[in-house]
């Protein structure tokens, strides 16, 4: 039998405290562990995630066209769907601070038109 309380998601610490601060000035930001790592909902909506190897960004279908032509993230493929609306962006040991912003912000600039995941009922 698995012991779950011992099974701990690794996601990259200094990313994620990065991300955290970028994110202080927010209203209603929660963090939860999916996509095994930690997400970072903003007005419930999942807005960025941090994992061991990258960064999970919901930027909008637009923005991930135009993303996907600099060649600097690859498109989100999950259960052999294409997720039209995020990328994933490699975290490299030198991710310079300047560049996390910029996913960050594309992210909160998404956000507002990103639609809330549909509640599960109890």
């Amino acid at each position: 039998m698995l012991d779950h309380t011992a099974m701990k998601r690794e996601f990259d610490t200094r990313a994620a405290d990065q991300v955290r601060e970028m994110l202080i000035d927010q209203k209603d930001v929660a963090e939860k562990e999916m996509f095994s790592g930690i997400c970072f909902m903003v007005d419930e909506k999942l807005c960025i995630c941090v994992t061991k190897e990258n960064l999970l960004c919901r930027i909008g279908e637009e923005k991930v066209l135009t993303e996907l032509e600099k060649g600097t993230c690859s498109q989100m493929v999950m259960n052999g769907r294409t997720s039209k609306n995020f990328v994933y962006v490699p975290i490299a040991e030198n991710l310079r601070k300047q560049d996390l912003a910029y996913w960050v912000n594309l992210c909160l600039e998404y956000n507002p038109m990103a639609k809330s995941s549909k509640k599960k009922s109890k």
